[in-house]
């Protein structure tokens, strides 16, 4: 143990994020006790936490040609999904504690790797890292998925594992075609594939070769971020995984692919295709919105109501990120309310599926008086998802609303806007069905055997806590974060 801090001591605190993580995945691999092994999970994810919001408010420097580093993107997200992983870490714990009957080596192990991955994910500066950590991050998560080990868990797993390795394909053929790009242009630094290095050649990259990366590119890391029409995993893999995973799935895993098209996108735009690559991610943006609102009027499971509610939001960063850099700061300030949001939803959804028994409408009922707190917790954040003032996800989506109209889309605008209109409906449809009315028979012989201890009700309390802090009291610091990965992602002229 000595040895092993001794080395981590010698670790940048940017890699720490990396390497500490990872350590603690390889340490619950080789615990002995089924018991203490999940408090593994809370130990790391503070050491995470502490060094990623050390980090900042003291920002390391960067090196040159640099393949990982904290550089201005990471720091605008990574902390989020940090305290995102901290909280359901801490639920972890209580939740695999009522789950004893299932062995929880893998689980805790893989929880830590993915949490290691999407560090790795976020900080990558080189192409050939980031498609290497964003797809160990795919590979990590299959096992957590059929954690329940139940056959449409299975199921749900060969869906994630189907789709999502389709999106690994075409995200490396793309990084292909971005490499041949950088070689084809020749010069000084032809094939280093850094992003720094890319888009200081970007005037001499090949064009052709460039947008059929991006398209590549877009739809291979839009199947993680679950992007229409792309995003047929997600009802599946959410509605079926722990509310844990699906927390850490939604706040975490699509926000990695997210920053990995914000990188390739300034590449493009050195091209000199920049306006292309905008127009395709309002189109996919928009898209991705009315399905979303389609399927949210429809469905009447609540568990798979919040996949459909994820698609939706990965529509609005879409959106966001091809408006220029008002929409991009928006969109930035939208995956912190979004992360901690959707963190408070699983977390508490997850509460209401074990105490009912089961996940419909139809089914399920009156869970006001079985889960008091978990369904207010439900309510609330619906309400904080589907942006009312004051929470945060309110202010980020009238950012991004003004952003629309400002660039000159007003009828996206318009769209925007109605999407989130018929989101609404179809969201509040579905939360008032289960949490209003009386409890149904077999909701009532479930919920008898389940407690709202505090283990499972403080995490996603705090998580709701901070989109409603994010609202009212926006710190400074993320303000220049998001400022500051701006600037990287649209340097001036």
């Amino acid at each position: 143990m000595n040895a092993l801090i001794a080395l981590l001591s010698r670790i940048p605190l940017d890699l720490l994020l990396v390497a500490l993580p990872l350590a603690g995945a390889a340490l619950a691999a080789v615990w002995r006790s089924n018991r203490t092994r999940p408090w593994l999970l809370p130990v790391v994810g503070a050491g995470h936490a502490v060094l990623s919001l050390w980090l900042l408010f003291v920002p390391p420097p960067i090196a040159a040609g640099a393949w990982f580093a904290f550089d201005p993107i990471a720091r605008a997200v990574l902390p989020a999904v940090s305290l995102l992983f901290l909280l359901c870490a801490l639920y972890g714990v209580s939740y695999l504690r009522v789950r004893a009957e299932r062995a929880n080596r893998v689980f805790v192990a893989l929880l830590l790797a993915v949490l290691g991955l999407l560090s790795a994910g976020h900080m990558a500066g080189h192409l050939g890292l980031l498609w290497i950590a964003t797809e160990g991050v795919t590979l990590a998560a299959l096992p957590l998925l059929h954690f329940s080990d139940t056959p449409r868990a299975y199921e749900a797993t060969w869906k994630y594992l189907l789709v999502g390795g389709t999106g690994i394909a075409l995200s490396l053929l793309g990084s292909f075609c971005l490499g041949y790009a950088s070689l084809y242009g020749g010069g000084d630094g032809a094939g280093d594939l850094t992003f720094t290095a890319l888009i200081a050649k970007g005037a001499v990259l090949s064009r052709p070769w460039v947008l059929t990366a991006w398209v590549l590119l877009l739809v291979g890391y839009g199947t993680k971020m679950g992007l229409a029409p792309m995003h047929t995993w997600k009802p599946d893999a959410y509605g079926e995984a722990p509310g844990i995973v699906g927390a850490i799935l939604a706040g975490g895993v699509t926000t990695v692919a997210f920053t990995a098209i914000l990188r390739v996108r300034a590449v493009v735009a050195a091209a000199g295709a920049g306006p292309i690559a905008d127009r395709t991610l309002i189109a996919i943006g928009l898209f991705s919105l009315v399905v979303a609102a389609l399927f949210l009027l429809g469905t009447r499971d609540f568990k798979r109501m919040l996949a459909y509610s994820s698609v939706e939001h990965m529509g609005i960063l879409a959106l966001a990120a091809g408006l220029g850099a008002p929409g991009l700061w928006a969109a930035l300030f939208h995956v912190w309310g979004n992360s901690v949001t959707k963190g408070a939803l699983f977390l508490s959804a997850g509460n209401i599926r074990r105490a009912a028994g089961a996940r419909t409408m139809d089914e399920v009922g009156g869970m006001a008086m079985l889960t008091p707190v978990s369904a207010a917790i439900f309510v609330a954040g619906m309400f904080a998802v589907t942006a009312l003032p004051p929470f945060g996800p309110f202010f980020s989506e009238l950012l991004i609303l003004r952003a629309t109209f400002h660039t000159g889309h007003g009828l996206a605008g318009a769209l925007f806007l109605g999407c989130l209109l018929f989101a609404f409906f179809g969201l509040t449809r579905v939360v008032f069905a289960i949490v209003d009315g009386r409890p149904r028979v077999a909701t009532k012989v479930a919920g008898r055997r389940f407690s709202e201890t505090s283990g499972v009700i403080v995490p996603p309390l705090i998580l709701l806590g901070l989109s409603l802090w994010l609202g009212l009291a926006l710190p400074d610091v993320l303000r220049d974060s998001w400022t500051a990965a701006v600037a990287q992602l649209y340097p001036a002229p």
